[in-house]
């Protein structure tokens, strides 16, 4: 066992923090801007206006067919039930993504301590 008053073990272990503490920096400066953390009121923003947008695009198709056929209703009500499960499966999509960056974030952090 080494000496727990021995200062080259101090000066040894003081480099090798300096060391982390210089990669952890260096890290934080090369992060893109896609690796930006999200809040969660970001990610609700970007799930409802997924939602929508599929809600919308789905309503303008199935109202241009039926102006063109003259169908009103039909298409409409087909177009919007698959403009929405659309925006659901896109929704589901980024969840499973931000989900994805988490765990991935949370095991490097597990990862690091274990390291320790």
């Amino acid at each position: 066992m080494s000496d727990p008053h021995d200062p080259e073990d101090h000066a040894a272990r003081l480099r090798a923090l300096d060391a982390k503490l210089a990669k952890a920096k260096q890290a934080e400066y090369v992060k893109d801007h896609g690796d930006e953390h999200y809040s969660q009121a970001q990610l609700a923003w970007r799930m409802v206006i997924e939602l929508v947008a599929g809600l919308g695009i789905g309503f303008g198709i199935g109202y241009s067919l039926d102006l063109f056929f003259g169908t009103l209703p039909v298409f409409l009500v087909i177009f919007i039930f698959l403009g929405l499960a659309a925006g659901v499966k896109t929704m589901m999509r980024s969840a499973q993504e931000v989900q994805r960056k988490q765990l991935a974030a949370a095991n490097e952090q597990e990862g690091e301590n274990r390291g320790n």
